[in-house]
């Protein structure tokens, strides 16, 4: 294994205040109690505005270089010409303050920005600053086919690791394919970064009749550990990331991985009657990336009017969703209903959503 840290702070999902500035103080906290933990990947993106920087400040400039690994990313949607992809590496080693990454991706492989990679030749270049010392490791995150992932890994054999997308609901998927995925992943003998092994935190909150499988059997157990244990049970795993917002958290998964336990055949069954249940519920699949957010023209909070219809079908209607959706459809961000069909969102997100047809619904559902 290329790292041994099994839990990876992923730095998307930081606190931040009311308005949306990352709260430092508490990153601070949150990196000093998962080192004191033992753990030590840290996993940043060069599209992860102001995370960079914060990491710089919590843990770049209050520990000792060598008692903690990073990993950075380099988005093709970022990449205009050929120039760029040099540019892009050396602000986020300057931003993060360190003259080499333990681990650098290509971040969000699939068909559409395959290309982009290969004309802009950021295989050979990330390989090129690996010869150098200024990348340890090299790597992908991939949202797209079990065949693509082949192709990917066939063409590009120089890659040491891949970041898929893992967990027990996507398990069988037949968009996002997380099994297939590992499969084609062990073939090629990569280690596997996991992404979204608690799906967003859909798979922290199942709501009380589902989550009654879990505290029947294990009643001092979070509803989070057992995504973290399905994941975690897996051979190939390198490291799972999670996306933590706050101290809690932050805690619950310390406990789940500094204590960790596999699951048994009996476990096995209970999430995949968990699973069952679940998708007997047509929600929608965002995993709340806001990779769809930045372009939209209208500022729609896209996630966010997902996340009020999804709660509504998984726990029935509560006057709170609406006030959710009212909350985030003000100060310059649109209804649903506003959506010009621009077309923008859909052609970003890894989850391949119809995010078009989608709002068109929730702004019959709340408006």
């Amino acid at each position: 294994m290329l790292s041994n840290s099994k839990l990876g702070f992923g730095l998307m999902r930081l606190p931040k205040d009311e308005n949306g500035n990352i709260i430092q103080d508490k990153v601070n906290v949150m990196v000093d109690e998962f080192m004191k933990k033992g753990f030590t990947y840290f996993d940043t993106a060069y599209a992860y505005a102001g995370s960079e920087a914060a990491m710089k400040i919590a843990l770049v400039d209050r520990y000792d270089r060598h008692l903690f690994t990073i990993a950075d990313k380099l988005p093709a949607w970022k990449l205009k010409e050929e120039g760029d992809v040099e540019r892009i590496f050396n602000e986020s080693l300057h931003l993060s303050g360190v003259d080499y990454f333990d681990f650098y991706l290509l971040h969000s492989i699939e068909k559409k920005h395959y290309p982009t990679y290969e004309k802009h030749h950021c295989f050979e270049f990330i390989s090129k600053m690996k010869e150098q010392g200024k990348i340890k490791h090299i790597g992908f995150s991939f949202h797209d086919t079990p065949e693509f992932l082949d192709q990917v890994l066939t063409e590009h054999p120089e890659v040491e690791f891949v970041q898929l997308q893992l967990n027990y609901l996507d398990w069988d998927n037949g968009v996002i394919q997380s099994k297939k995925n590992l499969e084609v992943a062990r073939k090629h003998h990569k280690p596997v970064v996991v992404m979204e092994p608690i799906k967003g935190g859909t798979l922290a909150n199942l709501g009380e009749e589902i989550e009654k499988i879990y505290t029947d059997y294990a009643p001092d157990r979070s509803i989070a550990s057992w995504a973290l244990r399905f994941i975690a049970s897996q051979e190939g795993i390198m490291t799972i990331l999670s996306g933590m917002s706050t101290m809690d958290q932050m805690m619950d998964n310390l406990e789940t991985m500094s204590h960790f336990e596999a699951l048994n055949d009996e476990e096995y069954a209970l999430v995949g009657k968990v699973t069952k249940t679940m998708l007997s519920k047509p929600t929608i699949p965002c995993t709340g990336c806001r990779y769809c957010t930045p372009g939209c023209p209208l500022h729609i909070q896209i996630p966010d009017l997902f996340t009020a219809h999804n709660a509504q079908v998984l726990y029935g209607e509560n006057a709170r969703y609406k006030t959710w959706y009212q909350d985030h459809t003000v100060d310059g961000h649109a209804l649903a209903s506003e959506c010009i069909a621009c077309g923008q969102c859909e052609g970003v997100c890894p989850q391949h959503l119809n995010i078009i047809s989608l709002l068109q619904d929730i702004a019959k559902e709340f408006e």
